[in-house]
């Protein structure tokens, strides 16, 4: 095979057009990957529907698995016929985020995929597509046998964030609150269970996705936590519903000393309404994390693998689409039948 199929998004209300693009050699740093399997995050749907703005023509698509068929200089040539997944951002590994603050998903010269325009580099910068190429700053990890590409195609969104997000826990954290039970939360749920937290309640306003979280070993709670977890009790809460109206409860909930994690208040229409003493006079931590580092993608992929039997991970995906019926997938992800739809090329 010579070219690459992509699907080009020209901007809300406009078809998608597939079109075929020469294979590049890899530059330096660079690695080519055959893409076996990506899947559909809800930030695609909102950009295709005029929620979410982006430069267009684009490619989209960022959650997705591959086999490595070709490396540049500077890269492991051991990489060769990998199967692997790899950072949604490309970092410089030379700026002060990257270097000083350990945060190169803030890089000063920051490149996500899924993200840029056609005209960026290659073309190959989204998942929706057969092939995709990887710039010199991006981490590749290897993929074990025993995780199926469609358990892994998520790893490298969802469940890495959740692991940057649970990385630091406060002493002790017996119970947890997360707040929404879609892919962040669910991924949640299994993290802090397996990091021995005890009790962890997830709470949501579909009944359908609650379904869901006993599964992975929570709680599931309709709507609101209150009932099922005592005003300031609560060692940590998560916010992952993309919505600053659960905050306020999210306060409440937490003990003296406890830890609010930001996740999915992505977006600027999350203005807050509590006051600021209610943060003060709790001691409260609260603290904002956006995407990941290469080390929290590592940690993904293992977590899979080790907790490979003890979670039902394929529920969470649909069955597969080809890619010409990407279209036809996008409207069974806007279903919300299944918290993730796979595409395949």
């Amino acid at each position: 095979m010579t070219t690459a199929r992509i699907a080009v998004f020209k901007g809300p209300g406009h078809p998608l057009e597939f079109q075929d693009l020469p294979l590049p050699q890899c530059g330096v740093g660079e690695v080519l990957v055959a893409i076996s399997c990506a899947t559909i995050c809800a930030s695609d749907l909102h950009t295709i529907d005029g929620r979410r703005r982006e430069p267009t023509p684009c490619v989209l698509g960022h959650e997705a698995v591959g086999r490595v068929i070709a490396v540049g200089a500077a890269r492991a040539p051991a990489l060769m016929g990998q199967r692997v997944t790899w950072s949604l951002a490309d970092s410089c590994e030379g700026c002060e985020p990257c270097l000083d603050w350990d945060l190169p998903q803030k890089c000063d010269h920051l490149f996500k995929y899924g993200h840029a325009p056609l005209s960026d580099g290659s073309g190959l910068n989204g998942c929706y597509a057969s092939h995709i190429l990887l710039r010199r700053g991006t981490a590749v990890v290897a993929l074990p046998d025993t995780v199926p590409d469609e358990v892994a195609a998520p790893a490298n969104c969802a469940l890495a964030t959740m692991v940057n997000a649970t990385e630091r826990l406060p002493t002790p954290c017996r119970l947890a609150v997360i707040q929404g039970a879609g892919m962040l939360g669910i991924y949640g749920c299994a993290l802090l269970r397996a990091r021995g937290v005890v009790r962890v309640v997830v709470v949501d306003t579909n009944p359908s996705r609650l379904e869901l979280v006993a599964a992975f070993g929570g709680e599931p709670a309709l709507g609101s936590a209150a009932g099922v977890v005592n005003s300031g009790q609560a060692d940590a809460v998560f916010e992952v519903a993309g919505t600053s109206a659960v905050v306020e409860e999210g306060v409440r909930l937490l003990r003296p000393g406890g830890f609010y994690a930001w996740v999915g208040m992505v977006h600027p229409a999350t203005p807050l309404a509590f006051t600021g003493e209610a943060v003060l006079r709790k001691c409260l931590t609260v603290s904002g994390f956006h995407n990941y580092a290469p080390r929290h993608l590592a940690e993904a992929v293992a977590f899979l693998d080790r907790h490979r039997a003890a979670y039902p991970w394929p529920s969470l995906v649909s069955p597969v689409f080809p890619l010409p019926a990407l279209t036809a997938a996008l409207e069974h992800a806007r279903s919300q039948q299944w918290l993730r739809v796979a595409i395949r090329p």
